[in-house]
């Protein structure tokens, strides 16, 4: 018979290597090169997204979740949407609205902004407390043109703008 002690190793040891961490691939949606990656794991918190970007413009930039795994661009309107076969702003709730990370009336994918340094350098991890590592199959991570206000006013959406640089999460 195994001790006990050994026993709550093994299962400490098995629950700590099954810890998952997500590494996505972050492209330039103008240029087609790469942008860096952005390591995503959970915590007691919620889930983290950990940036190792370049290139971004200074400043902050909206930051979410998008429905489809595709950061392929699409036709609206007539006009070429860059990054627009990722769908919308990922809500399996169907809010219809926009709105903080932490708050439940509003798209799951609604993550906190993103900040790049004045060199474009973006290594700040952001908290998304209600974001689980399930929610993330399927879909694609997309940086705005803008900032976000996490509302959807004045401008919808939070007024983060064009889709500038997007990853599909595998």
């Amino acid at each position: 018979m195994k001790s006990p002690s050994l026993l709550v190793a093994l299962c400490l040891f098995s629950a700590s290597s099954m810890a998952q961490t997500l590494v996505v691939e972050m492209t330039d949606l103008n240029s087609g090169k790469s942008a860096g990656t952005i390591e995503i794991s959970e915590n007691d918190y919620g889930t983290v997204f950990s940036p190792s970007l370049s290139g971004i413009p200074d400043g902050l930039h909206g930051f979410h979740l998008h429905e489809n795994s595709s950061c392929d661009s699409s036709t609206k309107n007539g006009k070429t949407v860059l990054g627009g076969a990722a769908g919308g702003h990922y809500d399996p709730e169907g809010t219809g609205k926009h709105g903080f990370s932490w708050t439940r009336d509003n798209h799951l994918g609604d993550l906190p902004a993103l900040y790049a340094n004045s060199e474009g350098v973006a290594t700040q991890p952001v908290l998304a407390p209600r974001v689980k590592m399930s929610d993330l199959s399927g879909r694609a991570v997309m940086i705005h043109a803008g900032g976000d206000n996490h509302s959807d006013h004045p401008a919808k959406l939070g007024g983060g703008g064009a889709r500038i640089v997007c990853g599909v999460i595998k």
